[in-house]
């Protein structure tokens, strides 16, 4: 069977059950359909159970590393051992679903389900966010229409519209175009609804309350005197946040195995912070003895985002980080493309084993405990796994191959136990890459020299424009959010393995304000992404039935 024929032909538990084997109280749910929930905001400010497990990985393929699919199969491996564990993920965006990567609910034996729902449209937030955002555009270009009380200056703003869908030819473009009735005509943009700051405030938000006050903040823009101006401002805080409303509580599925899921927000990690909402991540603590949530993209990005952006929101760190490795990448990091994966080759998977080295370097500088979990591919040889382990034997590294795509928890045991047994170890100290009290500057320094192992960084022109503004409002005190390709530890998506001797280019600086990040902008970054030559979405259909066919 293919995957969604596996997804299609499992055994799934009433929602109602999910929810009760967590002693969720009927009145803390609201079902949609059979298998999927709303569940009420924690109400809990301070979290007791510290045994979170974060799962990113070394720079990838453009395949993909396995991280979700290998998250879903080691907690459904850690409860088939009795350790009770829930999983927190990301929702699935609807523009890598329809451009290269298609679904986001796992694969083979380790899915969550239901998986086309989820994949297509899930709850509507994806959908609530789009709404909101492009409802906040509509009130400011017609407040400025209505006779511009405010005095914004519409070459200003930097607040844009949203979509989910990957479309190159909206990444510029100019409203208000004709007469004077369609309103004003300026230059805009639309990102994907993944690198929104609405998205990022989504899950970052702890409560209603935070939620409206974050809205409230958004920098929309400055006036003609260059005075900055808010959604507070302008009044429109309110209505923003009643359209969020039901999106801010998370939803609940399941995995194959009955496994419970907090799937709750989706920010890409390359142009966004890249983690599930910080509710998921409490939901899961609260109700499982252990939780699991993944950090997208490689550990230069996501999980340094979770160390330095996300856990400080979230009130806790991760006390053992598993980082995904698989023998395609590493030859992906010495060969550059697909196009040999299939033949055995130990010298580039030795070559190669340079970028899982210097992440797991970085990790384990941290002080938080490291285990390596090794993605095992059908096409992968003997020979080519024994280069790996020996290389982690050598360095001291813990591992564990991962077999969960085609063996579901019964593939997961060996890494489950060793994650178990990490988490069971105490943590003396714990060092994130830069702390709160560095200057804006330092902030992107150590991470490019500590994380990415740069020399340096070098400010654009514009970006050198934007930092003054940034400290003439003492906006510079906030963390930063690296928006960078996920190819590279550099911001040259073509230089792979392990690059030294490079600078990081810094090519913008903009405030979110509401979300409560300044985001870098590096090398040729871009928050729409485009499709490629052939989408995903033209391997999807819909059969006669009714029923969902494809790579959904």
């Amino acid at each position: 069977m293919n995957e969604l024929e596996i997804a299609q032909n499992a055994t799934k538990e009433p929602i109602e059950q999910i929810c009760a084997r967590l002693n969720i109280d009927r009145k803390k749910y609201e079902p949609i359909g059979n298998y999927i929930a709303k569940v009420q905001i924690p109400s809990e400010k301070k979290l007791d159970n510290d045994k979170l497990v974060l799962v990113t990985a070394m720079n990838s393929t453009p395949a993909g590393e396995g991280k979700t699919t290998l998250s879903i199969g080691l907690a459904d491996a850690m409860n088939a051992r009795g350790y009770n564990t829930v999983l927190a993920l990301r929702e699935p965006s609807m523009g890598p679903v329809m451009g290269r990567k298609g679904g986001a609910t796992g694969g083979g034996y380790s899915q969550v389900v239901p998986r086309a729902e989820i994949d297509l449209h899930f709850t509507g937030d994806f959908h609530a966010i789009q709404i909101a955002n492009n409802t906040l555009a509509a009130l400011i270009d017609n407040d400025i229409y209505q006779g511009n009380p405010h005095q914004l200056d519409p070459k200003s703003i930097i607040f844009t519209r949203i979509l989910d869908v990957n479309d190159r030819a909206l990444r510029e473009i100019v409203i208000g175009l004709g007469s004077r009735v369609n309103g004003v005509t300026r230059p805009d943009q639309f990102e994907i609804t993944a690198a929104s700051e609405l998205m990022a405030i989504l899950c970052l938000a702890e409560d209603y309350v935070d939620l409206k006050k974050r809205i409230g903040s958004i920098l929309i823009g400055f006036t003609y005197s260059g005075e900055p101006v808010t959604v507070d401002q302008l009044g429109f805080a309110g209505p923003i946040a009643a359209i969020l409303s039901k999106a801010l509580r998370p939803n609940l599925v399941q995995t194959l195995d009955h496994t419970p899921v907090f799937m709750h927000g989706g920010p890409f990690a390359n142009i966004a912070h890249g983690a599930n909402s910080i509710l998921a991540t409490k939901l899961a603590l609260k109700y499982g003895d252990y939780a699991i949530t993944e950090a997208g993209f490689g550990a230069d990005l996501g999980a340094e985002k979770f160390i330095d952006l996300v856990s400080r929101k979230l009130g806790t760190l991760p006390k053992v980080i598993v980082i995904v490795a698989s023998v395609r990448s590493l030859k992906f990091q010495v060969l550059g493309s697909m196009t040999d994966m299939q033949k055995e080759n130990v010298a580039a998977v030795k070559e190669g084993y340079v970028n899982l080295q210097q992440h797991l370097n970085n990790l384990t500088k941290t002080g938080i405990k490291v285990v390596v979990g090794i993605n095992k591919f059908t096409n992968d040889t003997e020979e080519e796994l024994a280069a790996l382990t020996q290389l982690l034997d050598q360095d001291h590294f813990n591992w564990a191959i991962s077999e969960t795509y085609e063996l579901g928890a019964d593939g997961g045991k060996q890494l489950a136990e060793l994650v178990h047994q990490q988490l069971e170890k105490p943590i003396s100290k714990v060092e994130r890459f830069y702390d709160s009290s560095d200057d804006l500057e330092t902030k992107i320094e150590k991470v490019a020299t500590k994380v990415y192992h740069a020399d340096g960084i070098e400010l654009s022109p514009a970006a050198r424009k934007s930092l003054a503004e940034l400290k003439k409002f003492h906006w510079d005190e906030l963390p930063i959010c690296i928006a960078k390709t996920p190819q590279s530890f550099s911001d040259d998506a073509g230089l792979l393995g392990a690059p030294k001797g490079f600078t990081l280019q810094i090519r913008d600086l903009l405030p979110k304000l509401g979300a409560g990040f300044i985001v870098v902008y590096t090398g040729k970054i871009l928050t729409m992404p485009g499709l490629p030559q052939h989408p995903a979405a033209l391997d999807i259909d819909l059969d006669a039935k009714g029923n969902i066919l494809g790579p959904v």
